[in-house]
């Protein structure tokens, strides 16, 4: 989803728009993108410790011990500034994936496929009658080639 220092950029949006924790931070992207992408620990808290060694966000003090918060520097600010296009851009490109998948969404044709394994399951158990299994391809090989008339 990200390329170089594009994934920084996000998270000090994030950030000045309120101090977060790592956790938090992966809800906010993948809230952004509607699901389509959530950074993994893996890659969050790496980016989080090079953004406090380069003194971009910093923690404040805080009684939630539990987990770590960042808060913007005075530095942070300043990059984001700076950067204010690109992080718009970067923010476009996540609306702009999730709108993508509403589109193409699937999860109808996902849930069609199952009702059709169990089915089939259910209707060819072992010894049902040669007939039965030929009508069976038959039906698919209809519903295959309907679909692919769709494209046409």
């Amino acid at each position: 989803m990200f390329e170089g220092g594009e994934l920084r950029l996000v998270l000090l949006h994030l950030i000045n728009e309120e101090p977060r924790h790592g956790y938090d931070l992966i809800r906010a992207i993948e809230g952004l993108s509607r699901g389509v992408y959530a950074p993994s620990p893996g890659v969050i808290y790496p980016t989080l410790t090079l953004l406090k060694d380069m003194e971009l966000v910093g923690e404040p003090d805080t009684t939630d011990t539990q987990r770590k918060l960042f808060a913007i520097t005075a530095q942070g600010k300043a990059l984001l500034a700076e950067n204010a296009k690109t992080v718009e851009g970067l923010l476009r490109r996540l609306g702009e994936a999730g709108a993508l998948r509403e589109r193409t969404d699937a999860a109808p044709v996902r849930r069609a496929m199952q009702n059709l394994k169990s089915v089939l399951f259910d209707t060819l158990s072992p010894g049902v009658d040669t007939k039965v299994v030929l009508d069976v391809a038959a039906l698919i090989d209809e519903a295959a080639q309907k679909i692919e008339r769709l494209r046409s």
